[in-house]
């Protein structure tokens, strides 16, 4: 080409030469700020490789910041919550209804126990307290039944959060009740996370039925380019929490859906979900509800601070046997609002406390350097450390992730139970000897690390522990041992798969 057109594309080249250079020259500069090595790592070798496509992904899903004004409005709630609690001197004693670490359970000294609510107030603002009550729910059915009885009893309001929400055959129960709550004066609140809702069929038609019962409803995490709601897309709101009167509530892995996700393709596949939930009553259900008012007030605007006031214990109602009482807890919330990575930090404490032994149920294990290390390192100090993952994938990028660290688990002596197909065991929660455990929506992988809002319970009570291990002895009898020698001979290229997706985990 010669003349004008071969001057023109000659200048476009060098153009396109100088701004690799540049973008490449910046990725290394950049990059590595306030990211950890592995998470810096990545995009440098996706930028560096493929530099203009790199770099626009990076605009998209490079930042894990939901802005600045959302994060100064978090630390103004957790001053508050800090003067609500009445906050003293660890020589004042605690304050009225909090654990003071003095009874703490065989396996764990009063100061470990001490150590991690005092982390964990740090961090987040909330206290652990004395006194409550919790029941273990790992019936799909069963726990929406109980949480259809639980606002069936409401008189002052209901406030209902769900990473995924769908009126169908399954839940219609539950929504019927809210709607008659509504109907009867109870204030009604119903939040749920935009592009997770949005993506199970029927949505629209969700919307519509919730138009005119009385239950006010909000999106969390609203994309909307009309609106100016422009945010990194992956960012969500993955918390599963109801409170009713603040007497109950609920918090777990199950997402307000029937067993399986209303999803065509696992309807063929036959998946099956299997979740577990905790009824909790006590002087802790007003910490759940201090989560909810957070996030109710930052997508609405509405304050609900006569919502948070100290309640009586809960009016009198049938107590099932499996209730356990007397149980220090703390809620734990985590995501993008925090900078601190409030679960991670708990959950490594946890495990570098652990004495005999750990047991871990996450469907998503796609741990970070930290938490790998402390796995390992648990279970090369001699602590029986088990993990509980599904055999079947439902997201494939997350299971192959995942499966590139069986290697380094089996190797520091970590048994992995895979739980058979058809069923997703989709639980999240963990017990430390016979002391500790922590259940909530929390996967153990760097999207609830930093990406996800999250929400937990940190439990001190050895009958809660005894309570959640027969869950884990039904896990253990239905599950599959994957062991070392038959992990040696998946093949390359399942090789291949697992290493290729554990790099696009750390995308963060």
């Amino acid at each position: 080409m010669t003349g004008a057109g071969g001057w023109i594309v000659g200048l476009l080249s060098a153009a396109v030469a100088v701004a690799h250079v540049v973008i490449c020259a910046l990725a290394l500069g950049v990059l590595p700020g306030n990211r950890k090595p592995s998470t810096a790592m990545a995009w440098l070798i996706l930028i560096l490789a493929v530099p203009f496509l790199g770099f626009v992904a990076f605009l998209f899903f490079g930042s894990t910041s939901v802005g600045r004004t959302r994060r100064a409005w978090q630390r103004d709630v957790n001053a508050r919550v800090l003067d609500a609690v009445a906050t003293r001197a660890p020589a004042d004693g605690p304050s009225p209804g909090e654990h003071d670490g003095r009874d703490a359970p065989v396996g764990a000294t009063a100061a470990e126990v001490d150590g991690l609510a005092r982390l964990n107030r740090h961090l987040s603002a909330l206290p652990m307290v004395e006194g409550n009550e919790v029941e273990v729910l790992p019936d799909y059915l069963g726990s929406i039944e109980a949480m259809r009885v639980a606002v069936a009893g409401a008189q002052r309001f209901v406030h209902v959060e769900f990473y995924i929400a769908a009126w169908d055959e399954v839940t219609d129960g539950f929504f019927t009740e809210l709607v008659a709550a509504a109907a009867r004066g109870v204030e009604v609140r119903l939040l749920f996370d935009h592009l997770g809702t949005r993506a199970v069929p029927g949505y629209k038609d969700f919307l519509k039925r919730l138009e005119g019962t009385g239950v006010a409803w909000a999106p969390m995490l609203p994309i909307g380019l009309r609106k100016g709601q422009v945010r990194r897309p992956d960012l969500r709101n993955h918390r599963k929490v109801v409170v009713v009167d603040g007497h109950v509530g609920f918090i777990g892995s199950q997402n307000l859906i029937e067993p399986g996700y209303d999803d065509e393709g696992n309807h063929r596949r036959g998946l099956t979900y299997v979740e577990l939930v905790v009824r909790l009553s006590g002087p802790v259900v007003r910490q759940l509800a201090v989560v909810f008012a957070t996030d109710w007030v930052a997508e609405t605007g509405e304050e609900l601070a006569h919502t948070l006031g100290e309640t009586a214990a809960e009016p009198g109602s049938a107590r099932s046997l499996e209730t356990v009482a007397g149980v220090a807890c703390q809620v734990v919330p985590s995501g993008p609002g925090f900078v601190t990575e409030n679960n991670l930090r708990l959950f490594n404490s946890m495990l570098y406390s652990a004495r005999a032994s750990v047991s871990v149920t996450s469907p998503y294990f796609v741990p970070d350097e930290t938490l790998l290390y402390a796995m390992t390192t648990a279970a090369q100090r001699g602590v029986h450390v088990e993990l509980f993952v599904s055999a079947v994938a439902d997201q494939f990028m997350v299971f192959h992730a995942q499966r590139s660290y069986y290697q380094a688990l089996l190797e520091a002596g970590v048994r992995i139970w895979l739980y058979p197909e058809p069923y997703v065991l989709h639980a999240k929660f963990f017990t430390v000897d016979d002391a500790l455990a922590v259940v909530g929506s929390s996967n153990m992988d760097y999207r609830s690390f930093a990406l996800n809002y999250e929400c937990v319970v940190l439990a001190s009570s050895p009958e809660l522990v005894t309570r959640l291990r027969v869950v884990q002895d039904d896990y253990r009898r239905l599950s599959t041992e994957l062991t070392a020698e038959e992990w040696s001979r998946r093949g390359w290229r399942a090789a291949y798969v697992d290493n290729l997706m554990r790099l696009t985990a750390a995308l963060q």
